[in-house]
């Protein structure tokens, strides 16, 4: 019997759809023939024992999951995520910079230093891009630091306010959309998908607004009605970073598709998976393949 450690915090455990999710990839496991152990934090030290190690908690090269992870990969255990995604898409400039070397179709961007931070670059800047821009700190999550500006007075507030957390700030062209497809990809195959419906009093999938959480809406889209170009643009995005577990944002804008982001180690517990009943037992499977 494999022992399949699945790695938490009390932030996962924060709401009754995450910790349903986590049954249920509990259920699905031993449902196969696995053991199954929660991890917290203060017991990362079991981790050499286990077969294999599925992080559902937040990864950040900062955390405690990153540690988690390196210290399976150290001792050859499966994991999900892998040091090396986790190191790519916490930090957005890496992440673009890989989807550029592989042409991956995204919105048209630039990596600005606070050392370049002038008028005249920024002026530069709206010449090219156009107007609104999107400006995003590199190791923002859940939307969080990506702000919609739309003239030069705008764009210096954002971006003084970012280049204190970071040396760079990533500049993007502005896509108009109302919903962004998710894209589920495990070593380079579809693994589900959905569309995200952004709220109409903003431009992201959360946002605060006037005090109040927005979140977007979610629908599970059955594989046969995603655009055969999407699910190819998904699969190609999450190849440039890896072959884990990735969620990959792609804006929809008259029929064309934009890489906005790629997620590592998404989350499953918002509905996203309900045309795709195989989730958990496909990342299982991965975790315990040679």
């Amino acid at each position: 019997m494999s022992r399949l450690g699945i790695f938490v915090d009390r932030k996962t455990l924060a709401s009754a759809e995450q910790l349903t999710a986590l049954i249920h990839c509990r259920d699905v496991a031993e449902g196969m023939g696995h053991s199954v152990e929660f991890i917290f934090p203060v017991d990362i030290t079991r981790i050499p024992k286990m077969d294999a190690l599925f992080i559902r908690a937040r990864t950040d090269p900062m955390n405690v999951t990153y540690v988690a992870a390196q210290m399976a990969a150290f001792h050859g255990i499966p994991v999900i995520d892998d040091p090396a995604s986790i190191r790519i898409c916490s930090d957005k400039v890496n992440m673009y910079a890989h989807l550029m070397k592989k042409a991956v179709p995204m919105p048209k961007t630039i990596f600005l230093s606070k050392h370049d931070l002038s008028v005249e670059r920024v002026t530069r800047i709206f010449d090219e891009l156009g107007t609104p821009v999107i400006i995003k700190e590199p190791s923002t999550s859940f939307s969080l630091r990506v702000e919609k500006v739309n003239d030069i007075s705008g764009f210096f507030q954002v971006a003084r306010r970012f280049i204190r957390l970071s040396d760079w700030i990533v500049v993007q062209q502005y896509i108009e959309s109302r919903y962004d497809w998710r894209v589920g990809v495990l070593d380079g195959k579809l693994l589900y998908a959905c569309k995200y419906t952004i709220p109409s009093v903003t431009f992201k999938i959360q946002a605060s607004v006037n005090g109040h959480i927005v979140y977007c809406g979610v629908e599970s889209v059955p594989e046969q009605a995603i655009p055969a170009h999407v699910v190819r643009l998904g699969i190609e995005a999450a190849g440039a970073i890896g072959n884990g577990l990735y969620g990959v944002d792609i804006k929809n804008n008259n029929g064309d598709a934009y890489v906005i982001e790629v997620n590592d180690n998404p989350s499953l517990e918002s509905g996203e998976d309900g045309h795709y009943p195989d989730v958990y037992e496909k990342i299982v499977t991965h975790l315990f393949t040679p």
